[in-house]
């Protein structure tokens, strides 16, 4: 059975499964509130800032970013799904599915039944369409009859479950920024017939910098202040085409960002032989699989050995994480607490020659360092609000109704972004 027959039974049971319980229904898009549409079509513009963690808003040299939250409305955070990584957290928020159900559960995973293993490298292995779970929202749209363009996005650039954005590139992580924005400009300035009405934009200066220099350096102020410049051009050409009053911005990031140090370091090879294991994942969230099949040897030798190291057996990892029903999901699960880092001497050794990190993500997403940004303004969104901190996977359903389209089967739930909405 393929991942969208699998994964459509799945939710079908686990909502009759709630029904028999006595628990809410998983909000899908028979029991989502409506929203009445708006008075012309709108467009929605999913804007992601990888790496932007919520306190930059107010750190960083930021008015157009400023200015779009004085319009509409800021979260005090976005809330992302667990593990807080790039390719698992993005791909959230376009289906509305956790990565245990949409099937991108890391930035490095390997399939018993998909030969090689994914990584962020892209390539044929990447692109095989049987990695990507769920119907991500711009495949929503082209099968309500509303077209969508993609100027880079988890997924954008792969054939899911037969279909693709009408317009979409190839990622290309050297394509000038400023450029990435003209293609959008272009695409809007197509006749109506042929016009997206979805539309992403991704950068990821913010996040390198996070990484190379930490979250609290000049460096990663220096490329929020470069971000927030470059939505100010996508606002301005808007504004120019008169599109301003008909668009939503949606402007996301897909975590925060931890100070890590060399000086924090959980070094694998002190407990046992690594080269007797098969590490898909490293840090912070740990995947291995024995090479021997012995689970209970490595679980042993890693439990308890580390005071900031939590080990699990997949079945074990805690509820709350959404993390245990893939089989891609390693046998053995390990996650270091907030600035840790797990590495192996091998990885320590290449630090003296690359320089160590200074910023890392993927920890608890409850942790208020792996917050990322919400903001978004358009005609059905609550004007000058700050709002509590959003969860990342109620923003598909969200951007379903601003599109006035209807969601596929996912785990999200409108009403738990009604309050960003204004009343209908």
């Amino acid at each position: 059975m393929g991942w969208p027959a699998r994964l459509h039974t799945m939710l079908i049971n686990a909502r009759l499964t709630a029904v028999l319980a006595g628990f809410a229904l998983l909000v899908g898009a028979a029991c989502a509130a409506p929203v009445s549409p708006p008075t012309a079509p709108s467009t929605v513009i999913l804007v992601g800032l990888d790496g932007w963690r919520w306190d930059y808003l107010d750190r960083a040299d930021a008015p157009t970013l400023r200015a779009l939250a004085a319009r509409g409305v800021r979260s005090e955070g976005l809330v992302v799904t667990f593990p807080s990584k790039t390719f698992p957290s993005h791909y959230t928020i376009v289906t509305g599915l956790h990565p245990e159900d949409h099937g991108i559960i890391s930035n490095s995973i390997e399939d018993p039944a998909i030969e090689g293993r994914f990584t962020l490298r892209g390539g044929a292995i990447r692109d095989d369409p049987r990695w990507w779970g769920g119907e991500p929202i711009w495949l929503t749209a082209e099968r309500q009859g509303v077209k969508a363009g993609t100027v880079f996005w988890p997924g954008s650039d792969v054939e899911i479950d037969g279909g693709r954005p009408s317009y979409w590139l190839p990622y290309q992580d050297d394509l000038p920024n400023e450029r990435r924005v003209d293609q959008v400009l272009e695409w809007l300035a197509l006749p109506e017939a042929d016009r997206p009405r979805f539309l992403t934009l991704y950068f990821s200066l913010v996040d390198s910098a996070g990484h190379t220099f930490g979250p609290d350096s000049g460096e990663v102020m220096a490329a929020a202040a470069e971000a927030d410049r470059l939505l100010g051009l996508l606002i301005a050409g808007l504004e120019a085409a008169g599109r301003i009053d008909e668009t939503h911005l949606v402007v996301v990031s897909d975590h925060g960002m931890a100070v890590v140090s060399p000086d924090r370091a959980i070094v694998l090879d002190d407990y046992l032989d690594v080269s007797t294991l098969d590490i898909i994942d490293l840090s912070p969230v740990l995947g291995v699989r024995p090479k021997d099949g012995d689970v209970e040897r490595v679980y042993a030798a890693l439990r308890d050995k580390h005071p900031a190291l939590r080990i699990y057996r997949r079945e074990e990892v805690p509820a709350e994480y959404h993390y245990r029903r893939s089989p891609r999901i390693p046998p053995i699960v390990g996650l270091a607490d907030d600035g840790w880092t797990i590495t192996t001497r091998e990885g320590m050794a290449r630090w003296t020659t690359s320089g160590s990190p200074r910023g890392n993500h993927g920890f608890d997403p409850r942790l208020r360092s792996m917050h990322g940004l919400f903001v978004a303004a358009g005609p059905q969104l609550l004007r000058g609000e700050v709002v509590p901190p959003v969860e990342s996977l109620h923003l598909y359903e969200l951007m379903c109704a601003l599109l006035g389209i209807t969601p596929a089967p996912n785990s999200g739930s409108l009403d738990a972004v009604q309050h960003v909405l204004r009343s209908q």
